[in-house]
Formats: structure tokens, C-alpha cells, sequence
């Protein structure tokens, strides 16, 4: 009885190693997926929103996360004063800056 089960032990050990070296190729595929899929796309929209965030110059017209809309007054370290209407200004951090507008979009709304 003792020298079936060694030998059912004996074939299955083959096996098993090919198993784990299959999984390890198919997480490594998985892991490459995802870089792709997800963490690169997101890397680049940071890089994006950091090149136009060093980019504001006062007089760009900006509309913040917020949805609040204006045009630099001032461009500080961290925060920006975004004019809004005549006479009325506030204050933003550079990072809330989603979007910088085109030249003469608040003139014509």
C-alpha cells in the first residue's frame, strides 16, 4: 500500500512544478495589462496637468475644479488670483486649475 502511494506521489511532482512556472508567467502577463491599462494613462494625464499648471501666465482664462471661470490676475508659488468679474477676485491653489480656456471665451459668454 505504501509503494502505490510513493508512487502516485512520484508522478504528480512533475506536474506541479509546471503549474507554479505558468501561474508566475500569467500574473507577470496580468501585472503588464494593468501597467498598461490603468497606471501609464493616469501617469500621463499627471504629467499633463503639471506641464499646464507651470505653464499659467496671467491673462489665461481658467476654469477650476469648481467650475468657477476667470482670467489670472496673478500668479503666485501655490495659488493664483483668478478674476472673475469686474472688481472681484479669489483666490486658488495652482493645483485646482483644471482647464485653461482659449483666448476670448469669457468675452464671448
Amino acid at each position: 500500500m505504501s509503494l502505490s502511494t510513493n508512487f502516485v506521489l512520484a508522478q504528480a511532482a512533475p506536474g506541479a512544478a509546471g503549474g507554479s512556472l505558468s501561474m508566475l508567467i500569467m500574473m507577470i502577463v496580468l501585472f503588464g495589462l494593468m501597467y498598461f491599462m490603468m497606471i501609464r494613462p493616469q501617469m500621463k494625464r499627471q504629467k499633463e496637468h503639471r506641464q499646464l499648471i507651470s505653464g499659467l501666465a496671467k491673462g489665461d482664462e481658467v476654469v477650476s475644479n469648481g467650475g468657477i471661470a476667470g482670467r489670472v490676475d496673478d500668479v503666485g508659488e501655490t495659488f493664483i488670483t483668478v478674476e472673475i468679474a469686474p472688481n472681484v477676485k479669489i483666490k486658488l491653489q495652482k493645483s485646482a486649475v483644471q482647464q485653461v480656456l482659449p483666448k476670448g471665451t469669457l468675452k464671448s459668454s
